[in-house]
């Protein structure tokens, strides 16, 4: 028998460069707009939401960016806002967005509203560009 002594496999532990950390359809805010959190104490904030807790990680606070999009009052529920790709260049992250309207539009509930949302976190603190 011979045995013998060398490197093994090495296993990438690579985080994505992204990743969608939650998609709501409401719970939101009232006007659409995009916020990049890129300082301790606002991904803190992020930290204390309950749907958020154990998916943001002490580490994070200086290794990664978050974006919150938001898409504004919608009507019906069904509309989301969706990451359709996201690039990175030597100099920054590019995030693509896409609205979704629902398939087949309910009748609206009178003075009853929407907040359609998505947090993404960037695996990167690189200035972030979204289109």
């Amino acid at each position: 028998m011979l045995y013998s002594c060398g490197p093994g496999k090495t296993v990438s532990t690579a985080k994505p460069l992204y990743e969608i950390l939650l998609v709501k359809d409401d719970g939101g805010a009232s006007i659409r707009f995009f916020e990049i959190l890129s300082e301790t104490q606002e991904i803190k904030m992020l930290q204390n939401d309950e749907e958020l807790h154990g998916k943001i990680s002490s580490s994070d606070l200086n290794e990664s960016n978050f974006v919150i999009l938001n898409m504004g009052e919608k009507e019906t529920l069904g509309y989301t806002i969706e990451v359709k790709k996201v690039v990175e260049t030597p100099d920054k992250i590019i995030i693509t967005v896409e609205d979704h309207q629902p398939k087949q539009p309910a009748t609206p509930d009178k003075d009853v509203y929407y907040y359609p949302h998505t947090i993404v976190k960037v695996n990167s603190k690189k200035t972030i560009v979204i289109e």
